[in-house]
């Protein structure tokens, strides 16, 4: 087959993002940006683009594809060897797939090349890497060491250290101007909390461990350096990013060092669909592209969505067409229909439960699945009136946006265990390991962590240690687990360690039988990974989701309505989709409304929900809602207009009602008039 044919599926302006610098053996093209659209076949494209580049000669061992999850990357590799099969033949494409090993996050490619150039950056390549609850206890270990946990004002909370620092280094800005703009409750704290980031980062460094700030911070310091940038530059002919308007300033740097001429490299993402600003992810690298690599850089947009009806689509345009920065495109398709997405107004949030579950029963006698249709909300908190409403009504649903694997206590008791033995100067891991055992108490586990730290070798040290009185028979199960577990025998390294945990686990956890199918699904996990550092960088930089942390998972084989955040439906499709609580103080929240970037992300949130439906999209507007973050007093309904994305001007792009509707006569719209004019009868009463 040649590559006219095997390209003939793309549209035009998908073609000329595939082909653009590409010629025989690979020709390395200047800076590309594409912007492509929601339902614009984004991935589709850029994994033709790899298997086009690999076709013509490049090598798959010098192509860099950074994606926004590893399972992303996972299936690009899988898209490619597909495409490449149609001319490459089954054998020369499986081949070329598994050379395309530079296929990850950014995180996870950081990890690999901090391991390699460890030792030439001054890093301990056995570095463990903690995941965000273990950063914010060694936050609060050292917050404890530095005296801040007993100031006279009360001093910012862990969690609050650990996101004022991450932004600070994600964003590359000064604590000052992260505090005023970001954090302004703690703008008073400025000197102490460079001291205790100061003291932070020197017990990382003791310790020998990396969070995930780290994994991008020594990348990027590592770049700094002319020499290792030039290697590692020249490693890569072709770097393709996908996501890029969920990038940081961070990444942009990273990306600046790599190729900082633009050559070979190649950006995809949607600024309109920018949602990741509390991860300090900015819309400004995707606007600003053009600039930075300016006069070479091309940009081309793909517009065309392959996945929304035109109806859907003129009422996301103009949504997003009231943004006051963004690329020009209005997305367009061949799939006509004459029903608008529906604006419907009802009294409250439990009517507003009752007619998504109206609406979702309705569709399924049509033949629909509830697994084809998707509520969506803002934040978790406000699916809690549906939730109960499913329940009572037995309709099965799962949600998503919720614990993730390594959140669940049981799973990070595990893994703490696995990463104790890998480091045994993680203190945090120690720290939590030995609060398992009976009769340790946080004084004991102290001292046992501080006479390991003063040994050359920690774990002979650890073995060596008197067992604590009132530790007993637990003890001695412990000191033979690690040494059982300190020469690595992977996998079955994971069913000693929770041979060891089980009865643990059956004294902590009232519900340990649910909680053991996760640690069966870890070992399931584990036995893919070559090594238990690789398993221990890999479950970390991207965990699963946990089967005992997730609402009425059902079976495999039963059908299921999708309850998800936004965020969480990113790059998700549904043929019917519903949005609850499009008002003011959700939509835009109240909490992000402080300034005029704020208010545009809280715009492009809602046009990322009204363009995952396909055919049939409900934007729910309740005239009381209720608050969570008000004081537990008094009536804590508010009253809420329509959101201020959608003003009168916009309007007929929907079809406009209210529910329930009158239970006799025809439907009456909102634009009727009323049914009973009270204020004229008012005026009257005083004539």
């Amino acid at each position: 087959m040649t590559a006219a044919t095997y390209l003939d599926t793309l549209n035009g302006e998908q073609r000329r993002a595939v082909e653009h610098g590409v010629g025989n053996g690979g020709t390395i093209g200047g800076p590309l940006l594409v912007i492509a659209g929601a339902g614009s076949g984004k991935t589709n494209t850029l994994a033709h683009r790899v298997a086009h580049l690999i076709v013509a000669g490049a090598d798959p061992r010098r192509i860099l594809l950074m994606t926004f999850s590893r399972r992303a990357a996972a299936e690009m590799a899988s898209r490619v060897e597909r495409i490449a099969r149609k001319v490459l033949g089954e054998n020369k494409a499986a081949v070329m797939r598994d050379a395309l090993t530079w296929a990850g996050t950014f995180h996870g490619i950081g990890a690999r090349l901090l391991r390699e150039y460890a030792e030439r950056i001054g890093v301990d390549p056995a570095f463990t890497i903690h995941d965000r609850e273990d950063s914010a206890d060694l936050m609060n270990l050292v917050r404890h060491e530095c005296g801040l946990s007993k100031t006279q004002n009360r001093f910012p909370a862990k969690g609050t250290c650990l996101s004022i620092y991450s932004r600070c280094v994600n964003a590359e800005m000064a604590i000052e101007k992260v505090l005023g703009q970001h954090y302004p409750w703690c703008s008073g704290w400025a000197t102490e909390l460079k001291g205790l980031f100061a003291a932070y980062v020197e017990a990382k460094q003791a310790q020998r461990v990396l969070d995930y700030d780290d994994l991008l911070l020594y990348w990027a310091q590592m770049m700094s350096d002319a020499g290792i940038a030039e290697e590692i530059g020249s490693r890569f002919d072709h770097v393709l990013v996908d996501e890029y308007q969920d990038t940081n300033r961070l990444q942009s740097s990273i990306l600046l060092a790599l190729k900082p001429e633009g050559r070979g490299l190649t950006v995809v993402g949607d600024d309109a669909q920018s949602i990741y600003s509390f991860r300090a992810a900015t819309v400004r690298n995707i606007l600003e592209f053009p600039q930075a690599f300016s006069p070479r850089a091309e940009m081309i947009t793909l517009d065309r969505n392959y996945r929304s009806t035109q109806a859907v689509l003129s009422a996301a345009n103009g949504v997003i067409g009231l943004s006051k920065e963004r690329f020009t495109k209005n997305l367009w398709t061949d799939r006509t229909s004459s029903q608008k997405p529906q604006l419907v107004t009802v009294r409250d949030e439990a009517e507003q439960a009752r007619y998504i579950v109206e609406q979702v029963l309705a569709n399924r006698e049509q033949g629909s699945l509830l697994k084809h249709q998707a509520v969506l909300f803002r934040t978790s908190s406000h699916s809690g009136p549906l939730e109960i409403e499913l329940t009572r009504r037995n309709i099965p649903f799962v949600k998503f946006g919720g614990l993730k694997f390594l959140d669940a206590a049981h799973v990070k008791d595990m893994l703490a265990l696995l990463r104790f033995v890998e480091n045994p100067r993680d203190r945090v891991a120690g720290f939590r390991i030995l609060h398992l055992l009976p009769g340790v108490g946080p004084a004991t586990a102290q001292r046992v962590l501080d006479q390991m730290a003063e040994s050359a070798n920690p774990v002979s040290a650890l073995c060596q240690l008197p067992a604590p009185p009132r530790a007993g028979a637990d003890w001695e199960a412990f000191i033979q687990t690690m040494e059982n577990l300190r020469y690595s025998e992977w996998p079955t390294d994971l069913e000693r360690a929770r041979l060891w945990y089980e009865p643990h686990l059956d004294r902590i956890h009232e519900d340990s039988e649910t909680r053991r199918a996760d640690l069966v699904q870890l070992e399931q996990i584990a036995s893919g990974y070559p090594s238990r550092e690789k398993f221990l960088t890999e479950l970390t930089l991207d965990p699963p989701d946990a089967t005992s942390d997730q609402a009425g998972v059902p079976l495999l084989d039963e059908d299921y309505l999708i309850l998800s955040t936004i965020h969480s439906a990113k790059g998700q499709e549904w043929k019917s989709v519903y949005v609850l609580n499009v008002v003011d103080g959700c939509m835009p929240s109240d909490l992000g409304t402080g300034t005029s970037a704020e208010i545009e992300e809280e715009r492009r949130l809602l046009y990322v929900a009204m363009t995952r439906a396909k055919d049939d999209l409900h934007l729910v507007v309740p005239q009381r809602f209720f608050t969570h973050g008000q004081a537990a007093h008094g009536d804590r309904h508010v009253y809420a207009s329509r959101t201020r994305f959608i003003p009168e001007a916009l309007v007929h792009l929907f079809e406009r009602t209210s529910w329930p509707q009158a239970a006799s006569g025809p439907a009456r719209t909102a634009t009727q008039g009323p049914r009973i004019d009270v204020g004229a009868r008012m005026r009257g009463m005083w004539r």
